[in-house]
């Protein structure tokens, strides 16, 4: 988390419950969350996926090493 959703955690949590400011503060960070975790999904979705194991040969067989 970067430190501009600290402050808005720290200033939506600081405001008078039921405010209207207090409400539209947490509706931001709700939606800022919503973002990154999109972001996060897009990025761990475009991991390529681990290629597939040697069979056969005398590379690849007895140590499983990615780079």
């Amino acid at each position: 988390m970067d430190l501009a959703n600290t402050a808005l955690v720290n200033k939506a949590g600081s405001a008078p419950t039921g405010s209207v400011q207090a409400e539209a503060q947490i509706s931001v960070l709700k939606k800022a969350m919503h973002l990154q975790a999109q972001g996060v999904m897009e990025l761990l979705n475009a991991v390529p996926p681990n290629p597939p194991l040697a069979s056969s040969g005398s590379l690849g067989t007895r140590l499983d090493t990615y780079a």
